[in-house]
């Protein structure tokens, strides 16, 4: 396991990052997480190098928070620094930002967070939390010591981006990137950005919601295994990411030990190490998925429950899964249970909610008109 210097902190984390926001569940119910198998991933993890773990107040239908807690029992909670974020589309006065501190600390079963982050911030959260003095809050966190290090999450365009990074002497940031969506919100230009005014930048959605670890174009796969043939497309999505000398880590969402015991294999990667040959890979690669890709959702289920019962993230896979890998009878079968359950595209009625809590910014509605056209018999 690596380790790299995580902004002017002076803190050393492991290049990988265990995020808590796609555990394994039970009764295929993304508030029922299974515990046993979350647990011996998590601390797979930790025994074997990993020193972050990253959760959030409304991950897995609110539980993440709680597992978390229960999971760093038995000495693993001195073994890391923890992450977790105020849930600030719900804070609606100043002392709300106390509240949900206090109870995610109860949550976590710990007296300090070690990295706190404002969560998904974008225009409109940011101008509602300065209005709220959040930096009043801020400053008597880190001050009584429940807040040890303070930065963002972040989900808009980097004009914005840099607007939020002048305005506080943040330590560290979290930011989306991929070799997808290196110039997609704060992106590439965000990362340089935040890195020279001295702030650590952890990286999410490193392999897109699991995309590019998945089934890739056939064409991808030939392209990678020409190139490196020992390497999974998970490796080269990660590698792409550490190559960057200004990323302190990334947090990957596993789902299963496999995924856990992948990453923590290839979690040795010095920045600045890929050769020409293996960036000409990527990029060749890119080039396949943006010629095919139909939808840019990453399955972050921030839309989800639908009020009236569509499921987006599976009906925007089975769309992506008939483009890039010319599955459409495939996808169309499976979507024909979907229309028989009631929960396909023709059920949405346009109320927009999903829409305003998307991290992608997606034109929801929109796309899911044009996936029920495409995959409906």
């Amino acid at each position: 396991m690596k380790y790299r210097k995580f902004g002017k902190t002076g803190i050393e984390v492991s290049e990988l990052g265990f995020g808590c926001m796609r555990l394994p569940v039970l009764d295929e119910d993304y508030g029922k997480i299974d515990e046993k198998k979350a647990t011996e991933m998590l601390r797979y993890a930790i025994n074997n190098g990993v020193n972050y773990v990253d959760t959030a107040y409304p991950y897995h239908k609110g539980m993440s928070e709680l597992f978390v807690g229960k999971a760093l029992k038995d000495g693993y909670r001195e073994k890391v620094y923890l992450a977790t974020k105020s849930p600030v589309w719900l804070v609606n006065e100043r002392s709300d930002f106390d509240k949900y501190l206090d109870e995610q600390l109860k949550k976590l079963q710990t007296d300090h967070i070690d990295m706190y982050l404002l969560h998904a911030l974008g225009k409109e959260r940011w101008s509602k939390i300065k209005a709220l003095n959040v930096f009043d809050f801020v400053e008597k966190a880190k001050k009584d010591g429940r807040i040890k290090n303070i930065g963002f999450s972040f989900h808009d365009e980097f004009k914005v981006f840099k607007e939020i990074v002048d305005s506080y002497d943040w330590d560290f940031c979290q930011i989306q990137l991929n070799y997808l969506d290196e110039h997609f919100q704060a992106g590439i230009a965000g990362l340089k950005y935040a890195s020279k005014k001295g702030m650590a930048v952890i990286i999410m959605e490193p392999i897109k919601g699991g995309k590019l670890a998945g089934k890739l174009p056939s064409e991808a796969i030939e392209i990678f295994k020409d190139t490196n043939p020992e390497r999974t497309p998970a490796e080269w999505a990660l590698r792409w990411v550490w190559d960057h000398p200004e990323v302190s880590l990334l947090l990957s969402g596993m789902s299963d030990m496999d995924q856990v015991v992948e990453n923590v294999r290839v979690a040795n990667v010095e920045p600045n190490s890929m050769t020409a040959e293996e960036r000409e890979a990527i990029n060749k690669v890119k080039d396949i998925f943006k010629r095919r890709l139909k939808v840019d959702c990453t399955s972050c289920n921030y839309c989800m429950p639908c009020p009236n019962g569509v499921h987006i993230p599976d009906v925007f896979r089975l769309y992506n899964d008939a483009s890039l890998f010319d599955e459409f009878e495939n996808s169309k079968r499976e979507y024909k249970n979907f229309i028989e359950g009631h929960f396909d595209a023709s059920q949405c009625i346009e109320c927009g909610d999903c829409e305003k809590v998307c991290p992608q910014h997606l034109p929801i509605r929109k796309l899911l008109k044009e996936a029920d056209a495409a995959l409906r018999v």
